[in-house]
């Protein structure tokens, strides 16, 4: 019988049942490593900011048969119409394959990556086209292919077809394959496919994101038939669980709308903001002001009652900052009137931008003179970073109706206007000496060994900074172990690699702001690299003045407690972020610790306050990884009391990587790598490269959703 009778004949069967969908069906990860059915790819792409963690124990051993063992697959939508994923594929979880290949017990245990691209200049009524990889680059390639492969969606039916190129020895993925599904029910779907080799056929049942709390898509997956002559068993079984990689990316914020011609006439103000009556009559006498010009003793008495009235705005506007966690607050006013606010932020950890939208949606709740012009300064210990001016109104609106609020930001110090008054004795809640003290993970880690699937060392590390003066602090960094597996242990084979207990960070900072848009940071201090060294890293930066671009470059000296010998290293590098599409693109070159020469590339994709990135560097070996950085504190913390702050790490890091262009795929540690610690400039002044006027104007919905979410 004909490998395509069956499905044929479950296609004929399918039809006799159609449904009319009010949705095409919903894409899938497949038990290969990308959006698809089976083991057959579709067009379909995970959504941009989309994360899909799967497992599935359909074991593909090196093209030439199908076993039980274990797929590990991480897969991300990095770009509109980009996934990229990882797959770990393994025999075994903790056998040590250097004594299986002793004994002739046949195993892999294999690392690779992949990537689907949808082509975007097909017709959205045609179909969808994308083209894709499969174990690309790295060394040992078992699984290596490459496919084109279109899909047409029809009520409640996808149809897949597409040809592909592969080195598997039993022919699967390589030639022409064909797939069928069908999602009858909103949880429910069948799949059917011919994979070049063989027909499959699997159902999928959805978990109703509810009854997960709304945090992710948990799908069960079953492929219950095959009629391949090369595997053990007929039935495998797949879960995978998907959610996006953060709640404030870009794509999930409203639109904001342009501004009128006619500013003077609104539709209709929401429920948050003042009164249309007010905004009305405010207009009518502004017109009235600029046609007559005259009473002008009327107008004097009533400019010295407004001012009356401003004064208590602008103290109940300064008290609500400081009820808010804000540090080094300041406001003033002057006549004309133009609001002055200063202040820094230590609650807002993940993103500066929430803070800067709590602040300029707190002047426009508070200020309610409609002439009023604001300017508003962000500083981190007393070092003034962006400033942004405006129309007190014209915010307002923008808090009440989305219109475009007319910002004017530049990098570094503002223009304080003249005259100001400033409320109050000076700056109210001093940054200085309080302990702030940051909790967070610190993971080293193995994946796809000779000696396991995945092998860690995880420890507590809490990060302790004191401010005490200018631009100045104290840093100290320790961590305790908590957990190990057995080649993590002390005596075993990773144990070089191990995170350990004890001081491992006290430095004393220094920073500087210069002018035309240059910083400088000294670091001096305890290290504890392997070994423990008394050093210092001095990091000199130029930030453009929208913000785009930065040049950097970072020079440190050690010199080790123990015995007579130093090590330094240096580096410069350049970013460009590119903030209509959120990437970051970044370059840097030099001699790293470990004296290897050469250079590093990367690229972020950003998605709110985390981001996935593909790196790649060439120094004495090549490698390529792929990482992520997510938050591990809440998008508030805690108002930093007389006593401190506790919060977590704002931007965990973790990410694996391969050796490339090699034909040994060994291990490489700490190749690339500079010294950091939890204080950069970067991290603790920059925002990690997002503190511009090009970012906020990217990002204004973002303004005025903290304002709401945080009022």
């Amino acid at each position: 019988m004909s490998k395509l009778t069956p499905i044929l004949a479950s296609g004929l069967l399918t039809c006799s049942f159609i449904t009319v969908a009010e949705v095409s069906p919903k894409h899938y990860q497949n038990f290969t490593g990308f959006t698809g059915l089976i083991n057959t790819p579709s067009a379909e792409v995970l959504n941009v900011g989309e994360i899909d963690i799967g497992y599935n124990n359909q074991l593909d051993y090196r093209g030439i048969t199908f076993e039980d063992g274990h797929n590990y697959i991480f897969t991300a939508g990095l770009w509109q119409g980009l996934e990229v994923s990882g797959q770990i594929a393994a025999s075994t979880m903790h056998d040590d394959m250097f004594r299986a290949i002793a004994l002739d017990d046949k195993q892999i245990r294999d690392l690779s990556f992949n990537a689907k691209y949808q082509i975007p200049f097909v017709p959205e009524d045609w179909f969808d086209l994308a083209i894709g990889g499969k174990d690309i680059g790295g060394a040992a390639n078992y699984y290596e292919s490459y496919f084109a492969v279109a899909s047409k969606d029809w009520l409640d039916f996808r149809f897949s077809a597409g040809v592909s190129s592969s080195k598997s020895e039993i022919g699967m993925m390589d030639g022409v394959f064909a797939g069928i599904e069908w999602q009858p029910l909103d949880w429910f779907a069948l799949q059917v496919e011919h994979d070049a080799e063989a027909v499959n056929a699997a159902a999928r049942v959805t978990v109703p994101k509810a009854w997960l709390l709304d945090l992710g898509t948990l799908t069960l997956t079953s492929r219950f038939y095959s009629n391949t002559d090369h595997s053990d068993k007929d039935t495998y079984y797949g879960i995978n669980f998907s959610m996006p990689l953060s709640e404030q990316s870009r794509a999930g914020y409203q639109e904001i709308k342009s501004a009128p011609d006619n500013a003077g006439v609104l539709a209709h103000l929401s429920e948050q903001g003042a009164q249309s009556e007010k905004s009305v009559r405010a207009h009518t006498a502004k017109s009235d002001d600029l046609t007559t010009r005259a009473q002008s003793h009327s107008s004097s008495s009533a400019k010295e009652v407004n001012i009356s009235e401003l004064n208590a705005e602008i103290r109940a506007l300064k008290h609500a900052l400081v009820a808010d966690g804000f540090e080094n607050v300041q406001v003033g006013v002057n006549r004309e009137p133009v609001v002055v606010v200063k202040f820094e932020n230590p609650v807002f950890n993940r993103n500066d931008i929430d803070a800067i939208g709590v602040v300029l949606g707190r002047v426009a709740q508070y200020i309610s003179d409609d002439d009023a012009r604001f300017t508003v300064q962000l500083g981190k210990h007393d070092i003034p970073l962006l400033s942004l001016s405006g129309q007190v109104s014209n915010y307002r609106r923008f808090i009440t109706d989305n219109i475009s609020p007319g910002l004017t930001i530049r990098q570094g110090m503002m223009d304080v206007p003249g005259g100001v008054a400033w409320i109050g004795d000076g700056a109210v809640n001093s940054p200085y000496f309080k302990p702030r003290l940051t909790l967070g993970p610190s993971l080293s880690s193995t994946y796809a060994t000779e000696l396991g699937v995945y092998d860690f060392s995880l420890a507590l590390r809490a990060d302790l900074e004191i401010p005490v003066w200018r631009g100045a602090g104290i840093n100290i960094t320790a961590q305790t172990l908590v957990a190990d597996t057995e080649d993590f242990e002390a005596g075993d084979i990773f144990e070089a690699r191990r995170e350990r207990n004890g001081l491992e960070r006290a430095v004393f900072y220094q920073t500087f702001d210069l002018p035309f848009g240059f910083y400088n940071q000294t670091q001096i201090g305890l290290f504890r690299e392997f070994y423990e060294y008394t050093g210092l890293i001095n990091e000199t930066a130029w930030v453009s003045p929208s913000g785009r671009h930065k040049l950097y470059n970072t020079y440190g000296f050690f010199d080790y407690r123990d015995y007579n010998e130093d090590r330094d290293y240096h580096v410069m590098g350049y970013q460009y972020h590119w903030v209509e599409q959120d990437i970051s693109f970044h370059i840097s070159g030099g001699e790293f610790w470990r004296r290897d020469k050469g250079v590093k590339v990367e690229t972020k994709f950003w998605f709110g306050d985390s981001y996935v990135s593909l790196y790649t560097y060439d120094t004495d070996v090549q490698v390529a990884g792929i990482s992520f950085s997510i938050p591990l504190t809440p998008r508030k913390d805690m108002n930093v009391s007389k006593y401190g702050q506790v919060k977590g790490n704002q931007a965990w890091r973790h990410g694996v990587s391969t050796r490339i262009g090699d034909d040994q795929n060994t291990l490489v540690y700490k190749k690339g790598y500079v010294p950091e610690t939890s204080i950069s400039l970067d991290r603790t002044y920059l925002n990690q490269g997002r503190l511009s006027g090009s970012y906020v104007y990217a990002n204004l919905a973002r303004l005025r959703e903290a304002y709401l979410t945080y009022k």
